[in-house]
C-alpha cells in the first residue's frame, strides 16, 4: 500500500503539478503584465493626482468616487455608453449574420465579395473615423445631400453638431468597422456545422427557416454569445472614433465613459478621477461578462 501511495503521488506530481512548473515563468509574466497595472490603476483612484494642482495629492479614500456619484457627465456618458454599445452591436450582429450566412454559399465572385467584406477590418481606425467625419460633412460630404434628397432631412446640415443626431454618425462608422467581425467569427462557426444535419432535415421536409432556427441557432448560440461579450467589451472601450469624429460633443450628446476618462486624464490632466471612471466601467464590464458568461453555459447544456 504504501508503495501504491508513492506511486499515485508520482503520478500526480508528473502530471497535474509538473507542467505548471514548466508554465510558472510565463504565467508569473503574463499576471504580472496583466495585473501590475490594474492594481496601480486602481490605487490611483483612492488617490488625488492632479497635475494643476500637484501640491494637493495623496491618499482621499473615497471622495473619487462620492464625487463620481453626483457627476451629472457622469450619468450622461454611461447613457449615452449604453446608446452607443447596443445599437452598435444589435446592427454589427445582424449585418455579420447576414454576410456570414450569404458567404457560407457558393455563388460567382464569392472570393472577391469576400475581400471586400473583410476590407474595413484591416483600416486603421483614425483613418476610419476621418472618412467618415468627411461623409457627414455638409458642405462637400455626400450623406446629408442624400438624406435631404430622400427625405430624410429637411436640408443638408450638420448632423455631427445635432444633439439629438450626432451619436448616430459614429454608430455608423463603429457598424461599417465592426460588421467583419462578427461575419469572420460566424462563418467560421457556420462551417463546422455538420451537413448531414440539414441532408436529414431536408428529407424530414423541413423548411429553411425552421433549419436555421433548429440547427442553425442552437449551433451558433455558444459562439454569439462569446463574440457579442468580447464585441460588447471592445466597443464600450472604444474611444477612437467618436473622439476623432465629434470629441465628446456636442454639448455632451457623443460623451461615454472611454472619452470621457480620455479627456479627463489627458486634457484636465486629473488622473485620480479619471482612474475612478475607469474603474466604474471595469465594474459594469465585468458584471456583463458574468451574466454573459452564465447565459453562455445555459445554452451548451441546451
Amino acid at each position: 500500500m504504501p508503495g501504491a501511495t508513492r506511486a499515485r503521488r508520482s503520478l500526480y506530481l508528473q502530471y497535474l503539478v509538473e507542467p505548471f512548473l514548466y508554465l510558472s515563468p510565463a504565467i508569473v509574466l503574463i499576471g504580472a503584465v496583466m495585473m501590475v497595472p490594474l492594481i496601480v490603476g486602481i490605487s490611483y483612484s483612492f488617490q488625488s493626482i492632479a497635475l494643476l494642482n500637484p501640491f494637493d495629492t495623496g491618499w482621499v479614500g473615497l471622495q473619487n468616487y462620492a464625487e463620481l456619484w453626483s457627476d451629472r457627465k457622469f450619468w450622461i456618458a454611461l447613457e449615452n455608453t449604453f446608446f452607443w454599445t447596443f445599437w452598435s452591436i444589435l446592427f454589427q450582429f445582424l449585418l455579420g449574420l447576414g454576410l456570414a450566412l450569404l458567404l457560407n454559399t457558393d455563388f460567382f465572385g464569392k472570393k472577391l465579395f469576400q475581400a471586400l467584406v473583410f476590407l474595413p477590418w484591416a483600416v486603421p481606425t483614425f483613418l476610419s473615423a476621418l472618412t467618415w467625419a468627411w461623409l457627414f460633412n455638409p458642405v462637400i460630404g455626400p450623406l446629408p445631400h442624400w438624406m435631404a434628397a430622400l427625405g430624410i432631412l429637411s436640408e443638408p446640415y450638420n448632423i455631427l453638431g445635432d444633439p439629438q443626431l450626432a451619436m448616430w454618425g459614429p454608430i455608423a462608422a463603429n457598424i461599417w468597422f465592426g460588421v467583419p467581425f462578427f461575419a469572420i467569427t460566424l462563418l467560421a462557426a457556420l462551417q463546422s456545422i455538420p451537413g448531414e444535419l440539414y441532408e436529414a432535415a431536408e428529407i424530414d421536409g423541413a423548411t429553411a427557416w425552421q433549419s436555421f432556427t433548429k440547427i442553425t441557432l442552437p449551433f451558433l448560440a455558444p459562439m454569439i454569445a462569446i463574440t457579442v461579450m468580447l464585441r460588447t467589451i471592445w466597443i464600450a472601450n472604444f474611444a477612437d472614433l467618436i473622439y476623432v469624429m465629434t470629441g465628446g460633443g456636442p454639448a455632451n450628446s457623443t460623451q461615454i465613459l472611454s472619452t470621457y476618462i480620455f479627456t479627463t486624464a489627458f486634457r484636465k490632466l486629473d488622473f485620480g478621477y479619471a482612474s475612478t471612471i475607469a474603474v466604474a466601467l471595469l465594474v459594469i464590464l465585468l458584471l456583463y461578462a458574468i451574466v454573459l458568461l452564465w447565459l453562455r453555459k445555459k445554452l451548451v447544456r441546451i
